[in-house]
């Protein structure tokens, strides 16, 4: 989730009893991991519905800032002002090509005191569909689609539309739970989930994937250098953490395969066959899994409806989302 000055942070093509490789990609295109699997392709449409509708709320933000007829000129003109009512915020306000902070506000930005005070919980989610500019929205479509429609291809999109939504809520609680001066928006959060999801999967998967150690390798580097970046000022990296840890967590629970193998057996003779659909570390990261997402989720909640700050819990914590230098001030 990025900002300036605030925060931004079906049915199914089924090819049956055939056994193809499967190679998942991460942001940036590049290959993470092969299987070899015997399971059903979903065509995805979930994720493309998603970029679809961020793309259309971006277009009622821009219709509802109306820069022309709000703007006070005191921070200098609007940008693209043949756009008329959607033209953007003076770059020294917004340098990514978007709103201002008041529109993003009155159109459900995460912000702590309304929250906590005047009982719009109905922020945690709303703030996921917001971006701050184009230039936010752009990055986190792109890498939706990355990472997105591999998976919804795999796992269907029910259980990716789950790991999306969930691990968004995630994000604005760890969220709201440190930041209480500023807003917050985008679609980080839900986005670091399906990397958590990815992480996950493999792990519980691991006996269905062939290059295991480059694949585990890859997508840690990949999960590390973005999480590197939420260090930044005005980069809301509690929502990365929290959506990842959720995301996380989630994978194990929805994203389980049958152990290799299983799928095959009907061929093999009775006395050859495997007993159990699932290994026993799968059902053990299942259960663990979700003992942690439920007391993870009803703890945050309870402490962030009880006008809780995390920082008071924590006081290094803050160092995860920026940390000062001399080039920037981490104050606001």
């Amino acid at each position: 989730m990025v900002g300036n000055g605030d925060l931004e942070r079906g049915t199914a093509t089924k090819n049956r009893n055939q056994s193809y490789p499967q190679t998942y990609y991460a942001a940036g295109g590049g290959r993470v991991y092969d299987m070899e699997y015997s399971d059903s392709q979903w065509t995805s449409w979930l994720v493309p519905m998603i970029v679809v509708a961020n793309v259309a709320m971006f277009v009622v933000i821009m219709f509802v800032n109306n820069c022309p007829k709000n703007h006070d000129g005191l921070q200098g003109d609007c940008v693209v002002k043949f756009l008329g009512r959607l033209s953007f915020q003076p770059l020294r306000e917004n340098p990514l090509f978007g709103p201002s902070s008041s529109t993003l506000e009155k159109l459900g930005a995460l912000e702590w005191n309304k929250i906590v005070h005047q009982n719009q919980a109905w922020r945690l989610i709303t703030c996921i569909w917001l971006h701050a500019g184009v230039i936010h929205l752009l990055a986190n479509m792109l890498s939706l689609v990355f990472i997105g429609i591999r998976l919804e291809q795999q796992f269907g999109f029910i259980r990716v539309g789950l790991v999306y939504l969930l691990s968004g809520i995630g994000g604005s609680i760890l969220s709201a739970l440190f930041i209480h001066r500023s807003i917050s928006v985008g679609a980080s959060g839900a986005l670091f989930g399906l990397l958590g999801a990815m992480l996950s999967e493999l792990l519980t998967n691991w006996t269905i994937y062939t290059n295991k150690a480059a694949a585990l390798f890859t997508l840690v580097v990949i999960i590390a250098i973005n999480l590197a970046v939420g260090i930044l000022p005005h980069v809301d990296n509690f929502a990365h953490i929290g959506g990842f840890l959720s995301g996380f967590l989630l994978g194990f629970i929805l994203l389980i395969r049958p152990q290799f193998g299983w799928l095959e057996q009907r061929n093999r003779p009775a006395e050859t066959r495997l007993k159990s659909k699932y290994t026993v570390y799968q059902y053990v990261f299942w259960i663990i899994a979700s003992i942690l997402l439920i007391v993870g989720f009803t703890v945050g909640l309870v402490m962030l409806f009880k006008g809780e700050n995390g920082n008071d819990k924590c006081s290094w914590c803050h160092y995860l989302s920026c940390v000062p230098t001399s080039r920037w001030s981490c104050n606001n």
